[in-house]
């Protein structure tokens, strides 16, 4: 499925959340214009790659060049269709996740599922040589919030049907239960297999971005309580 739009509207212009999209892209076409060898040395300074940090502990916080990956890396995509897909997502449920959070708590949110979701790649995938990069696994994290803050909304989604694309309205819960259940699912199928056999897709990135999610979430939701959505 394909989301469109959502039904919820946001009280506030999402100043963090656009900032974000506008960073992913400029920083795109950045690397879109490297040379080869440029771009895949941008990669390996700025992008996860799990066999580094096999064996490592809080350790690796005293080493900054392995450390800004875990945030640097959301920032970077592999190509169009991995950084359209990403955009399009955060800005149809990215907005109203800023608005309960606010635009500092959204902001701290967001980082802190990108970091928390590299840490369930490496996990998954300890001696993977492949860069992981991409807004996916903060993306998910964003999900997993909008999940739990707004159990009435809808969204407008183009979901196929044969050879056929329908529009049609679908509870977000279970627009983003079937998105989860279709990460955890090939997560599974992909667990202990190398990456580059596994298609290259960082799962559990997804996976563990959306439960890391849920749990900042409730965990905020103990301090702050919000209308229901």
């Amino acid at each position: 499925m394909i989301p469109i739009r959502d039904s919820t509207r946001s009280r506030t212009f999402p100043l963090v959340n656009v900032t974000l999209i506008v960073l992913n892209v400029l920083i795109y076409f950045y690397q879109a214009g490297l040379p080869n060898e440029q771009l895949w040395e941008m990669y390996r300074r700025y992008a996860v790659i799990p066999i580094r940090y096999s064996g490592l502990g809080l350790e690796i916080l005293a080493y900054p060049e392995l450390v800004f990956p875990f945030f640097t890396a959301a920032f970077m995509h592999g190509g169009l269709m991995h950084l359209g897909g990403n955009m399009l997502y955060l800005w149809i449920f990215g907005d109203n996740v800023e608005d309960r959070f606010g635009h500092v708590g959204y902001l701290l949110f967001y980082l802190a599922v990108a970091v928390l979701s590299n840490v369930a790649h490496i996990w998954a995938n300890p001696i993977s040589t492949l860069p992981t990069l991409g807004a996916s696994g903060a993306l998910a994290g964003v999900l997993g919030a909008y999940f739990l803050m707004f159990p009435r909304a809808r969204v407008l989604a183009l979901v196929p049907l044969g050879f056929f694309l329908h529009i049609t309205e679908v509870p977000a819960l279970v627009f983003l239960f079937i998105w989860f259940m279709l990460q955890l699912f090939s997560g599974l199928m992909t667990l202990g297999v190398p990456s580059a056999q596994g298609g290259g897709v960082a799962w559990w990135a997804h996976i563990g971005g959306f439960a890391f999610g849920l749990l900042l979430t409730l965990l905020f939701a103990r301090r702050r309580r919000w209308p229901p959505g």
